[in-house]
């Protein structure tokens, strides 16, 4: 009988060694400060490159895609217009206050109507950049508009000057719901006051020789 040959079990890879054949120790951790020098160290490099790639490539910079504000949005958000509040018991003036569950903005945005047109309009935002950006061009479209041109601003025409992606549509649709909510309110204390003038209106007096009143003698 051929006697078969005993496989010969595989052998464990040798283990690496150092110069003088002891084994490696273990890198020694770094210290937390050296670390956090490190970090900091990194930040500044890659602050530096951005600044670097948007100096270079100019308005190209402005149009990619990883850069989502224009630079409408960035003058509305560096420089806000008609940011404040005005009075929300004057009969004249309409308060809209609106939120975006989905990312957590809230816009309160105020009128001030006088003869029909809009005279004035203040906003507050907490939100993103495209958020304030959005309720500042709203508050400069609204001055000048009669309360039937201002219900015609809608989101779309926000979003195409402000260049809005798609990421960013519901902050115009919140400036949309904004404007709504300030005509509603304002419409709402005008029914009021003119609710309150009618049952103000006294009748004149009875003349003393109607005959319904009665005179004793």
């Amino acid at each position: 009988t051929d006697h078969q040959t005993p496989s010969k079990r595989p052998q464990d890879p040798p283990e690496e060694t150092g110069r003088r054949g002891q084994n490696p120790k273990p890198p020694h951790p770094q210290h937390p400060q050296e670390l956090d020098q490190r970090q900091e160290m990194l930040c500044r490099n890659a602050l530096r490159l951005r600044t670097a790639v948007r100096l270079t490539a100019g308005p190209v910079w402005e149009k990619s895609p990883a850069n989502l504000y224009h630079e409408r949005v960035l003058d509305h958000y560096n420089n806000p217009r008609n940011v404040g509040s005005l009075n929300k018991n004057d009969s004249d003036v309409g308060t809209g206050l609106v939120g975006a569950p989905a990312c957590g903005d809230v816009l309160k945005l105020q009128i001030k109507v006088e003869n029909g047109k809009v005279v004035d309009a203040r906003f507050k935002t907490f939100g993103c950049g495209s958020a304030i950006a959005s309720s500042s061009l709203v508050t400069e479209l609204l001055v000048g508009k009669s309360i039937d041109e201002a219900m015609q601003i809608k989101d779309k025409e926000i979003a195409k000057h402000l260049s809005l992606p798609p990421v960013k549509l519901h902050c115009s649709m919140l400036a949309e719901d904004a404007v709504k909510a300030a005509i509603k309110d304002y419409q709402t204390k005008q029914e009021k006051k003119k609710a309150i003038l009618a049952s103000s209106v006294v009748e004149a007096p009875s003349s003393p020789l109607s005959p319904s009143l009665n005179v004793s003698i």
